[in-house]
């Protein structure tokens, strides 16, 4: 029995609003457990169809899941020593670059005051300040064995994830009676999220090859930090293109001149423009299901709520989101404003359908 049907439509939206803040907010208290889960999850998801196909021609379930755990941490630590070895060449390469750095500071604040700035030759330099560079770096490389602990976590439960995928829609048609339209609804999200995830990956290695051979024949250093920086960063909708271009456009500047970095400023705007505005809308075809609007602010929820994670898996989370929300005429509405834009149809349109006519 529904106990929401005795409550008027205003106590329906205070006790819906009410139970998803405290959802949130027992999100945002467990987001150090919850964002690792996730993050398994979506990997799970992922690696379930390549499992699959192996079972398929004969492969042992055992045999399949080591394989696929063996991928995992394959690649995983593959990242992890790159990424490592990389980020420790360009701490060791800062101190060379700090003069020119603090020099270009300087014209750049002299320049500022020449447009009226009163005080930029002071501000610029504290703003960009290499000292703060370094610092980061050494935080990134003092937390890599963190990062490997929480990596070795993740593969876990990846991997009894992948034990329990066979039996678990058996286990909810009979813990849940799960009707076969709630089954079909978990299999579009799933559908939805290895497809959505499958794309961005191969959009994302393509990005990263590509920014890797440009910077690479340009000539700037630590072409391949920057092509790992690419790759995970195109993941973020909206800011992740912006932001794998900034270091290197910086790093570019002190380390050649100006024409050379318009190029690599050029160039990532010719990558991030061809592989994200036109090859990957061609290849998602109808596109994510969500509106424009709401990815933007998907992104700064999921980041709020769940830290890095959030953000790397704001658009997959919200997909499920809204095809979750589509299951309920209460909450459908909240689907249909998050999802794609509506066309409507023109009056003419309308009277041909009106007079059983076909579309154009």
């Amino acid at each position: 029995m529904n106990v929401l049907v005795d409550f008027s439509p205003i106590a329906r939206a205070l006790v819906v609003t009410a139970a998803i803040a405290i959802i949130v907010i027992f999100l945002e208290l467990t987001a150090s457990i919850v964002a690792p889960m996730l993050l398994a999850l979506f990997i799970a998801i992922v690696a379930t169809p390549a499992l699959r196909w192996m079972r398929r021609f004969g492969m042992p379930k055992w045999a399949a899941l080591a394989f696929v755990a063996f991928v995992i941490l394959d690649v995983g630590s593959l990242f992890l020593l790159v990424t490592t070895g990389a980020l420790e060449g360009f701490r060791d390469s800062l101190p060379g670059y700090r003069e020119r750095f603090a020099l270009l500071s300087e014209e750049f604040g002299t320049w500022l005051e020449g447009l009226g700035m009163a005080g930029s030759r002071q501000a610029v330099p504290d703003i960009f300040d290499s000292a703060r560079v370094s610092a980061l770096v050494r935080g990134l490389l003092s937390n890599v064995s963190g990062l490997f602990g929480t990596g070795l976590l993740i593969l876990l439960a990846v991997i009894f994830m992948l034990l329990e995928a066979p039996s678990l829609p058996a286990k909810l048609r009979v813990a849940f009676d799960v009707t076969p339209e709630a089954e079909a609804r978990l299999h579009r999200v799933l559908d939805a999220v290895t497809r959505y995830m499958a794309i961005k990956a191969l959009t994302s290695l393509a990005t990263a090859l590509c920014i890797g051979l440009l910077l690479w024949v340009i000539g700037i250093d630590f072409a391949v930090l920057w092509a790992l920086l690419a790759f995970f960063l195109n993941f973020i909708p909206f800011i992740g293109a912006l932001l794998m271009m900034v270091p290197p456009v910086l790093l570019a500047l002190v380390q050649t001149d100006i024409p050379t970095t318009l190029l690599v400023a050029t160039g990532y705007l010719v990558v991030n423009t061809v592989i994200g505005s036109i090859l990957e809308p061609r290849i998602m075809g109808r596109g994510l299901g969500i509106s424009t609007l709401a990815v933007f602010l998907s992104l700064l929820f999921w980041g709020w709520v769940l830290g890095t994670v959030g953000v790397f898996l704001s658009v997959p989370l919200t997909m499920a989101l809204i095809i979750a929300l589509e299951a309920s005429p209460q909450t459908r509405p909240i689907a249909i404003l998050l999802g794609p834009e509506i066309v409507e149809e023109s009056e003419s349109d309308k009277e041909e359908h009106a007079a059983g006519e076909p579309p154009d």
